[in-house]
């Protein structure tokens, strides 16, 4: 097994890690790709867009000059914009609606336009919404991230006055710790953090754990409505033999170290083994990869045309030279201390399961990697028993809630992957924005 950190130069890591979706170099190559928008009527890249930005309207604020209404537009309904523009899946969202598609013409670059005006406006500290005077009205969030900064945000704007607790020592979330480090720096996530709050009334207090260091009681007790926004994180495991051996890690941890520690000092082996084949995993793959693994090779139990990633996210892998193995489930792993082989079953599909895709079938046949090192990302799960310990409705860990973000208690609303159990942060983002617009029905508002 051979482990290390430091594989590359400095210049190596710089380039493998840097932008991959890099803005446009100049103001006028803005012009022309916002030019080239029918400004369509009833338009579907709106329709498809999760927060519902007016796409055509900033589109045409930026052809026609107007930066600051473009940002303001895009903000009005998601003021993680700046981020979204670089971490959305924009092929299965507003570029997939796209009518140049119909055409089989390029669709509009709508990530990176909208990445033009918001980053435009973030530079120029431009706080494009006027803060009401303070109600005297008090919300406590739980959790900085997407939805929780969304919520907080909303209320804000309103004259509520907000305090979040997040247990990480920053704000962010799943965009600070949870994404590829190529798709959006821990600089840009903390400069976004600061911009959302630059709104003021929003005080972030860090490393306060809910069931920890606060409790749902204490808050009920001194705020006025309480959001939560605590997502998901529990990695699922794989329940198979030698999970535990040294070299065997999950993709949550790969990603939040490597996020949190930086490139040079993250170790990685030669012959890496990814299970899964979500984002997660693919964020995971390319990064082992980037940092200097000789071999990456993704393991998925179903075929590609079952895959939970996009087309656009799989190229990445493959362009990077990660290898795929489809019909594969892993079964055991085996080492003497250390991971050195996984022993996968050879899959083939059956009847379809709950979800409409058809379910994975063990043939019985088996065969063997040599590894030395392996990456889970089967999936995250829900915190099941922080939920249950403050006898929140839930089913299987993920918080039930009605009209959008109500719990079963009285005062307490809920959103983002907590409930979904995990989606797109432009998902995060709007239930942020129908939080805050239960609870300031809730508080009268």
């Amino acid at each position: 097994m051979s482990i290390s950190s430091s594989r590359l130069t400095a210049a190596e890591y710089e380039k493998n890690f840097s932008d991959i979706h890099p803005p446009f170099e100049t103001a006028d190559a803005a012009l022309v790709e916002a030019n080239r928008c029918l400004f369509c009527y009833d338009a579907p890249c709106m329709k498809s867009c999760p927060t519902s930005i007016d796409v055509p309207k900033f589109i045409k604020q930026i052809s026609t000059g107007n930066i600051k209404g473009s940002a303001h537009t895009i903000f009005s309904s998601n003021i993680m914009g700046a981020g979204c523009s670089k971490v959305c899946p924009v092929e299965k969202l507003c570029e997939g609606a796209c009518v140049y598609n119909l055409m089989h013409e390029e669709a509009i670059p709508i990530a990176k336009l909208q990445r033009y005006s918001t980053e435009i406006a973030m530079q120029k500290q431009w706080q494009l919404f006027p803060r009401k005077a303070s109600t005297g009205k008090k919300v406590a969030i739980v959790g900085a991230g997407p939805a929780g900064l969304s919520c907080a945000h909303m209320l804000s704007r309103e004259g509520v006055d907000v305090t979040i607790f997040e247990k990480e020592s920053k704000g962010g979330g799943l965009m600070t710790y949870g994404i590829a480090a190529y798709k959006v720096t821990p600089q840009f996530c903390e400069d976004e953090v600061n911009y959302i709050t630059g709104i003021g009334g929003i005080e972030i207090k860090y490393n306060q754990e809910l069931g920890k260091d606060i409790s749902l009681e204490e808050l009920q007790k001194n705020y006025n409505a309480v959001y939560l926004g605590i997502g998901v994180g529990l990695a699922r495991q794989l329940e198979i033999p030698g999970e535990d051996l040294e070299g065997v890690e999950d993709a949550i941890s790969f990603i939040y170290n490597l996020r949190e520690k930086g490139y040079p000092a993250i170790p990685v082996g030669d012959k890496v083994a990814v299970i899964g084949m979500g984002m997660t995993a693919i964020d995971a793959a390319t990064q082992a990869k980037r940092l200097g693994a000789k071999e990456v090779t993704m393991v998925y139990r179903r075929t590609e045309n079952e895959k939970p990633c996009t087309q656009v996210e799989l190229d990445i892998a493959k362009l990077d030279g990660c290898e795929i193995i489809w019909l594969a489930a892993p079964k055991e792993i085996k080492g003497n201390g250390k991971v050195e082989q996984l022993v996968c079953s050879v899959m083939e599909l059956g009847e379809p399961d709950g979800s409409g895709r058809r379910s994975p079938v063990d043939t019985g046949k088996t065969f063997t990697l040599e590894v030395d090192m392996i990456i889970k990302a089967a999936g995250q799960m829900p915190f099941a028993e922080l939920v249950n310990n403050n006898k929140l409705e839930n089913n299987n860990g993920k918080i039930v809630v009605k009209d959008k973000a109500a719990t079963n208690i009285p005062g307490v609303f809920a959103g983002g992957d907590a409930v979904n159990g995990g989606k797109e942060v432009v998902d995060a983002v709007q239930a942020g924005k129908d939080g805050a617009a239960a609870i300031l029905k809730f508080i009268g508002l």
